[in-house]
This record gives structure tokens, sequence and C-alpha cells, in this order.
């Protein structure tokens, strides 16, 4: 039996207008692709899940750094997004590595219009993942170069200056009360202590988060790496496809208009009176 079935080539962008494209191909083995599909449906919806969560952290840290001093109910919101989006993403990444052992145990069995498109599917999600990963570490980069530089400015105002790698040691240390023990008795001013203190609180909070997530993103990168020819493949064929589309478009809008040109002649021609119109169309369209 043949399914005709409408492939979302995975959010893989056209060239020029950066929408996603349907194409319908048709394949074999119905029910079991109908399963293959909605196991890529729940792997797109948890990394689209995921790329809203990073908006809200990125939300949540723009918060965090306005004020002195971070409220618990924003520690907490924040706490909460990170579970969701470390929760969401080992389940994206287990499913993604779960369809990848299952194609290449196929692999060598047969080659056929099914199997192509499940490749293409889980190169184009697990490259998706990647990228979305990415905006969810490069934020937290960020808040922690931010956060540094509060750190900075504040040991500064004391009379306390320190270099990016004196910080750095610092902060290894990872316990609040020894980093700030080495200032206290500089005359720094209680409001300050507790902004160094909530600013280094706040680093060791999101190293903790980054390590959680270093193994899988290098897992997941190191497989899109691999799946590089697939990928450029298919933006390829997508980009080839468009260029079509256009030129189909111009070819059609020149036909509609001698088309219409046709009908004025023929209108005219209709009306004896109006041989004089009939001359000048005539021209017109030679």
């Amino acid at each position: 039996m043949v399914l005709s079935v409408l492939l979302v080539l995975s959010d893989v962008y056209s060239c020029r207008s950066g929408q996603l494209k349907t194409v319908e191909i048709a394949i074999d083995n119905a029910a079991f692709m109908d399963e293959f599909f909605s196991q890529i449906e729940d792997i797109r919806n948890s990394i689209d899940k995921i790329d809203e969560n990073v908006s809200e952290v990125k939300k949540l840290y723009s918060v965090i750094l306005s004020a002195p001093t971070s409220d618990q109910k924003t520690q907490d919101d924040l706490e909460a997004v990170t579970n969701d989006i470390k929760k969401m993403a080992n389940n994206a990444r287990n499913k993604l590595k779960t369809i990848e052992r299952n194609l290449e145990s196929e692999e060598e069995e047969r080659i056929s219009a099914d199997m192509r498109i499940r490749k293409s599917q889980h190169a184009v999600l697990s490259r998706k993942f990647v990228d979305v990963m990415t905006k969810y570490n490069e934020a937290q980069l960020d808040f922690r170069e931010r956060s540094k530089g509060r750190i900075q400015r504040q040991l500064e105002i004391t009379g306390k200056a320190t270099t990016d790698e004196e910080l750095e040691e610092m902060l290894e240390g990872g316990n609040s009360a020894v980093f700030t023990s080495g200032i206290m008795d500089s005359g720094i001013s209680k409001q300050a202590l507790s902004e160094i203190e909530a600013r280094h609180k706040d680093i060791v909070r999101l190293e903790s988060s980054i390590k959680e997530l270093h193994d899988m993103f290098v897992d997941i990168a190191m497989l899109v790496e691999s799946q590089g020819d697939i990928v450029n493949n298919i933006e390829a064929q997508v980009c080839k496809a468009q260029d079509h589309i256009a030129v189909a478009k111009t070819e059609t809008k020149k036909a509609i208009r001698y088309q219409s040109k046709a009908r004025k002649v023929l209108h005219s021609i209709q009306h004896p009176d109006m041989n004089h119109q009939v001359h000048c169309l005539l021209t017109t369209l030679t």
C-alpha cells in the first residue's frame, strides 16, 4: 500500500523567505511511518517549547541583572523554567538517539524512500535541536559575563579591583562565604556586599546548569556534524525547488498577459465597426 504523506522537511527554511515548505511524497509501510511521524512531531513540539522557554529565561536574566538583589520569586521562576528545559532537552535527545540507533540497525537491510525520509527528518530535527540549545548556552554565557561584570564593578568601587583571571580564581571556589571573606574587611557597604554575594550565587547556579547539559549538547552536536551532508543536501533541494517555482510563476504571469491581449483582439474582431482597434492591437502583439 502506498501512503501519500505531507512531509514537513523540518523546518528546513527556504533560501529566500525563511518559511517552512511542505512537499508531497509517496511512501510505503503506512502504519510504520505514521508511528514515526508521530515521534517526529513529539520531538518537534519539545524543541519548540524549549525555544519558548529560552526566551523566558532571557527575560528572567534581565530582571535579575536589573536589580541589586533578585527576589526569591524570580529565582524560583528561573529554576522552574531551567528544569523544564533540562527535562525536555533530555527527552528530545533520547528520542533522537533512539531513532539514530534504529536507522543504523536497518541501514544495511534496505534502502527505500521511507528510509531516506526518516534519515532526512532525523538530520534536520537534530540540527534544529542543536540550534536551540546553542541559543540557550549563549544566553547562559552572556548572563555569566554580565554577572561577573557587576561583581567587578562593585569591587572597583571598594578599591579592590580585580583582573578577569583573579576573579575567575575567586569564583572557582564555589563557596559564597569564602568568596566574600576576603573583601569584608575592605570597608565595603552592606548593600554592595549583598550584591556581590547574590551575583556569585547566580554564577554558581548557572555553572551547575551548564555542566548538566554539557555532555548532552556535545553528543548531539557531534551527531549533527556527522550528518552535515544530509542536511546540506536537503537545503540545496529546497532552494532548487524554490528557483523552479519562481520561474514557473514568471512564465505563468507572461501567459496570463498574452491571454489577456488575445481576448482583447477577439473582442475587437467580433465588432465590425472596430477595425481600427483590431489593427492597433495586432500591431501591439507583434
